[in-house]
């Protein structure tokens, strides 16, 4: 899709998506009946390690957890993937071969874009040659703030040329946006560049992962499906650590986009510690 294709829709109407979030009905406490939900939650996690102390020994315990995130009696396949910065790929392309475990790294400028579109490229590449399945790279807010809409979609859809195979995670990093106007804007821009999949956040700033906002880019993808036909995926990250709140997005998206979204091919929440409530939710279930 060309920029002059975007269908811009206008402003959104913030009562109106708080009013649609408010009627899906949150899990404040889970029980027997939601285990099936929470084992199939594990298979959505991106499980992240983007810190300036990274190790190759802690890369090397992340994919450890990400093999057997749990005990085999409590049936919980594995997480999606795995990600990390460039330079560990390697490592954990090593840690998880022979798995369906993917390898995702962030790249393009991560976190704040404020970099040149050769650089981001290049880092891109990088990361691609060290054996990365996926790419999360980062839209430049400041450009996207200063209304150069086109310039923002040209980057995206360089960084989609250079991904070939791999899959391409689009960050919004819908905190700095400043409304949800502008999430659906960015949204629609991200979707017609090339994005694979669009994501809230780097989590490195508050707000990161909010509902209001996840479901206005929902209704980007639900638009777009609508009218091409094609499939975008979906990845909240950023603060949600708790199980009841995983199964709070996996309900809206099932209600906004439908079941056929709900598999690790088009449904990811980026987490660092979530894993470990699921675990804890589901052992303390299986014994009920």
């Amino acid at each position: 899709m060309q920029f002059s294709e975007i269908n811009n829709v206008g402003a959104v109407d913030e009562q109106v998506v708080l009013a649609a979030v408010d009627s899906i009905a949150s899990y404040e406490t889970l029980g027997v009946e939601d285990l099936g939900s929470l084992r199939q939650t594990v298979s959505f996690l991106d499980i992240t390690t983007l810190e300036g102390a990274d190790t190759e020994a802690k890369v090397g315990e992340l994919c450890e957890r990400a093999l057997e995130p749990a005990p085999p009696s409590l049936e919980c396949g594995r997480v999606a993937a795995v990600c990390v910065y460039p330079t560990l790929v390697n490592v954990a392309k090593q840690e998880l071969a022979g798995s369906d475990i993917k390898v995702a790294s962030v790249a393009g400028g991560f976190p704040s874009g404020q970099t040149s579109l050769e650089i981001k490229l290049a880092e891109i590449r990088y990361a691609i040659d060290e054996g990365a399945d996926e790419i999360d790279t980062v839209i430049s807010r400041g450009k996207f703030l200063e209304g150069k809409y086109e310039e923002v979609y040209d980057e995206i859809a360089a960084c989609k040329q250079v991904c070939g195979e791999a899959h391409l995670k689009v960050i919004l990093e819908t905190g700095e946006l400043g409304s949800l106007t502008n999430v659906r804007l960015a949204s629609d821009i991200a979707i017609a560049a090339g994005a694979d999949f669009i994501k809230t956040s780097t989590g490195k700033i508050q707000p990161a992962a909010t509902l209001p906002v996840t479901y206005v880019m929902l209704q980007a993808i639900a638009d777009h499906y609508a009218s091409s036909g094609k499939m975008v995926g979906i990845k909240p990250a950023g603060g949600i650590s708790k199980a009841s709140l995983a199964l709070t997005y996996r309900k809206m998206i099932d209600e906004v986009l439908g079941e056929k979204w709900l598999t690790n091919e088009w449904f990811r929440i980026g987490a660092s510690s979530l894993l470990n409530d699921l675990v804890s939710n589901i052992e303390y279930l299986n014994k009920q």
